[in-house]
Order: structure tokens, then sequence, then C-alpha cells
């Protein structure tokens, strides 16, 4: 089964740009449609972005999109999520998460991923 690790989550401030990536380990990576969910402390997990397993058909919450962009590398089995113009309401755990279908345009609900991430905590102030 593919592993998942994500990096690149830490302390910003309002307006502020971070980038995460997921490294796919042991997996046939460019099989899958990708996507990144989020947790706020207290809330549920939240769809972000997804992206297809050949790199295209990027999709979005509403919340950030124009924001927010998602890419994948399939000659490094990485996935990234660009974040600029951060806002408090950003702070959460953010997932990686890899479709359990294959050759799928792209996917939003969690009971539609085959494996989650250890998820990376993202801190927004104001």
């Amino acid at each position: 089964q593919i592993q998942l690790v994500e990096s690149g989550g830490g302390l910003a401030q309002a307006g502020d740009s971070l980038t995460l990536s997921c490294l796919a380990i042991d997996g046939r990576f460019t099989n899958y449609a990708m996507a990144w969910f989020r947790q706020a402390p207290g809330g549920e997990r939240e769809f972000v972005a997804s992206v297809s397993w050949g790199g295209g058909e990027p999709r979005y919450a509403d919340s950030v999109k124009g924001r927010f962009t998602i890419s994948r590398d399939n000659t490094k089995d990485t996935l990234y999520l660009q974040m600029n113009s951060l806002k408090p309401e950003d702070t959460a755990v953010y997932y990686c998460a890899a479709d359990r279908r294959f050759w799928r345009p792209g996917f939003h609900d969690p009971a539609d991923v085959g494996a989650w991430g250890q998820g990376t905590q993202v801190s927004v102030s104001s």
C-alpha cells in the first residue's frame, strides 16, 4: 500500500505563503489522483484540493480557490500544495491523501481515500 509523508508545515502570519510537500513511498503514485484535506481543532476533516493522476483537472474548495495551488511531480513521486495569502482560518492539520481507485480525475470525499499521510500542522496568526 502506498505510504505518504508530508512536510513543510509551520508557523506563518496572515498574508504569508507556505508550500506543503507529500512524498509517496512504496506505491504506484502515478496511478492515483491525489488530494489535500485539512482538519481544524474541533472540526471535521475537509477537502482542500485534488489533482488527477496525470496532474491535470485541479479542483479546489471555495475557501481556498485563488489562493492555493495543487500540483504534482510524477518523476519525484511528490504532491505539493502552494498556499498564498494565508489567513488565520487556514490554521489546521493538513493531510495528503491518495485515491482508493486508479486513474480517476480527482476526489473530494474522505470516504474515497485509500491512504492518508500523518498530517502536518499549519498555524497562521493574524
